[in-house]
């Protein structure tokens, strides 16, 4: 295409005029009968409408130009944490500093386009003097001026703080990426006060029941040299440790340890506290309430013999190592009067056996659904172990036995062993597995397959079978204490041995979620300023997710107070906003019903609270001062705010930038121009028909 300012675009233009010229003139030339001043006319209109119509053939670009001004934006950007409201300076006056910002604004307005936000945990616009917010994080209202203002005037930033920032990252590393000067206004005391505190508290959000757990309290003081206090942890109202605190200079810092037994189930409640100082300038630091919860994570084994067996005690110090594992040795007569069902996993070994002693504890296993650990041996009764499981069936008529070694299966993958751990187990010793034909009815996961002599089979050795859910192990051979042995004689550092067990007991162990209603919180802990998320799933008969039914909530308070929700429907579950709640440990229980039958999901979450605002009450002067040097900005104290506007006037680099716009549109877009030239020739036909002409 071509511009209509190109130079053969000229040519093409005055070709075209010509064109209409030659057109009137042949038409015209030689007409005696019109007057020569409507000759003239017709000739002239007849010149504009030809040379139009020819000129809109090369399809000519307008260019049309706009100029947008824009003018300067000045952004304030004010301080609406915890800790400007907390500490201030000798003189400050709070209803000034108010009035003076807004004064500032006002100023600005006149000549700058100017944006007040709002800044804590959360960014808001406007100004809010309540200083309500937990947390401050100065990051985060440069990376929304940058997020909101890309490519716009940014003619300067006005950040009144007192350069405690406690989320996110340091806001002196956000200034370079906007390209504009930074004044700081200094709130806050820079002047350490005496002030005791608990800077910090490192502990586990879970631990387990009857285990000891530590607890980190880092303790600071300021202006408090040669003072004593005692530090004490509370659980749930009740003192549990105590300890004296010497404290050594004017700025002291010192992590100490405290031991703690976890001896109840559930979420407990710890409170940190330092016996306060006289004229301290604030005590809601002296203290931190943190959450723990204690879990029973032990899980019950069950060893059952009829008879004594080296292997036992190998397999007994393997599943001990664990501390969440319980291990009971059953024997002979023990067995009749063990209840299996309080066991999560039964290692039947060598059982049923030959001399059949173990029925009546074999019936009890049979009816309870529990995961077992088959191990067979020469005294194993093969007749009776092929009738109380169907997985596994070994045809054996003669009680003999048969050397075989372990030969690492392949696609194994429900735990790893490493190519060292695989090494090792190719070179140990033979078990003993009973002679015969082996026959599995169900898919295996094989660990081990049965290696003859130097012939690998495809018959398992370790393996396991999945049937509804319910988990079975089987190792089809005795002699672990040899395979100890060969560890020993080859100076295995850490056991594989052991590491083998301990991972086969909990494959076995650990319980599939088959529950057709689950309700839980994205998380067990959140912060006070953090909105509380719940998601939920339902399942039919033929456990598909569906989400028909509508899904209720109930929150209780350590009070007692009850909230009350209803889920929103997703595509196929459910979830649920709870928004942000005070500190404290919170229960939950969620109700729905499908096909008349009602079913119930509990829980429980805490919220942390959130002291950061009060572990720094000295002002960071210095680290504002520094922000606005390197932005070229400068640093104001509050008395002086509103002469920020008389610098931002003299910077000459803060001025209103034009925007030059061009727009090129094709001339056969212009639909007028049409209308134009079908008027030109109706009025020359007009004219014409009315004076005689054809």
């Amino acid at each position: 295409m071509n511009s209509f300012f190109a130079g053969t675009s000229i040519l093409y233009f005055l070709g075209c005029v010509a064109l209409g010229v030659l057109y009137a003139w042949l038409l015209y030339r030689g007409n005696k009968n019109l007057d020569k001043k409507l000759q003239y006319g017709l000739t002239a209109i007849r010149v504009i409408a030809i040379a139009a119509i020819a000129w809109l053939l090369f399809a000519p670009l307008i260019k049309t130009l706009n100029y947008t001004l824009d003018k300067p934006i000045i952004i304030i950007g004010q301080d609406n944490s915890l800790s400007v409201g907390q500490v201030k300076a000798a003189g400050f006056n709070q209803k000034l500093y108010e009035d003076n910002l807004k004064t500032l604004q006002d100023k600005l307005s006149d000549k700058y386009e100017v944006k007040v936000y709002n800044f804590s945990d959360s960014i808001a616009e406007g100004f809010n003097f309540k200083n309500q917010g937990k947390l401050t994080d100065a990051s985060g209202f440069f990376q929304k001026v940058r997020d909101e203002y890309t490519n716009r005037n940014i003619g300067a930033i006005v950040l009144a703080t007192d350069g405690i920032f406690n989320h996110g990252g340091n806001p002196l590393y956000s200034i370079n990426q906007i390209n504009a000067p930074v004044y700081t206004i200094a709130l806050g005391d820079s002047i350490p006060k005496r002030d005791l505190l608990i800077s910090n508290v490192n502990y586990n959000n879970i631990v387990y029941l009857d285990d000891d757990f530590t607890i980190e309290v880092q303790v600071q003081a300021f202006q408090s040299d040669r003072e004593n206090t005692t530090l004490t942890v509370s659980q749930n109202g009740s003192k549990v440790a105590q300890q004296s605190v010497v404290i050594k200079g004017n700025s002291f810092i010192k992590t100490i340890p405290i031991k703690l037994h976890a001896g109840k189930i559930g979420v407990q409640k710890y409170t940190v506290q330092l016996a306060a100082l006289s004229n301290e300038i604030t005590t809601r630091n002296n203290s931190q309430t943190f959450y723990v919860e204690v879990i029973d994570g032990r899980q019950k084994v069950l060893l059952a013999a009829a008879s004594p067996h080296p292997d036992l005690s190998v397999l007994k110090e393997a599943i001990s190592i664990n501390k969440h594992y319980e291990v009971k040795l059953a024997l002979a007569d023990d067995l009749n009067t063990t209840d299996p069902s309080k066991y999560d996993l039964i290692v039947l070994y060598q059982l049923p056996d030959v001399q059949n002693i173990s029925a009546s504890f074999l019936q009890k296993i049979t009816a309870l659904k529990k995961p077992v650990w088959y191990i067979l041996g020469a005294q194993s009764g093969i007749n009776a172990f092929n009738k109380i499981q169907n997985q596994v069936n070994l045809t054996s008529s003669d009680g003999s036995v048969q050397e075989v070694y372990p030969d690492i299966a392949s696609g194994f993958t429900s735990f790893n062993l490493t190519e060292e751990d695989q090494k090792i187990f190719s070179a140990f010793d033979p078990l003993l597995s009973p002679f015969g034909r082996l026959t599995v009815n169900a898919s295996v996961s094989p660990v081990f397959n049965q290696r003859i002599g130097k012939v690998s089979t495809q018959q398992p050795l370790l393996f396991f079978t999945n049937e509804n859910g319910l988990k079975v192990g089987y190792l089809m051979g005795e002699g672990l204490w040899r395979w100890k042995l060969s560890e020993a004689k080859n100076e295995v550092g850490q056991s594989s041995l052991n590491d083998l067990i301990s991972k086969t007991v909990q494959y076995l162990s650990v319980k599939d979620d088959k529950r057709r209603f689950k309700v839980f919180t994205s998380k067990s802990a959140y912060d006070e300023n953090e909105a509380i998320q719940f998601n939920a799933t339902l399942y039919n008969d033929s456990y598909q997710a569906i989400n028909e039914p509508e899904v209720n909530l109930q929150i209780k308070n350590e009070a007692g107070k009850v909230f009350n929700y209803t889920f929103s429907k997703t595509n196929n579950a459910y979830q649920l906003d709870a928004g942000t709640m005070v500190a404290g440990n919170y229960s939950y229980v969620s109700n729905t019903s499908i096909g008349g039958k009602k079913f119930t999901a509990s829980g429980s979450f805490y919220v942390n609270s959130l002291i950061a605002e009060y572990q720094q009450t000295t002002a960071n002067h210095q680290l504002l001062n520094t922000i606005a040097k390197q932005s070229n900005g400068e640093l104001f104290m509050p008395a002086d705010l509103l002469k920020i506007a008389d610098e931002i006037l003299k910077n000459e680099n803060i001025k209103t930038i034009s925007y030059e716009d061009r727009k090129y549109d094709e001339l056969i877009n212009m639909k007028w121009l049409f209308g134009l030239i079908l008027l030109l020739l109706s009025v020359e036909w007009f004219l014409r028909k009315r004076n005689g002409e054809l």
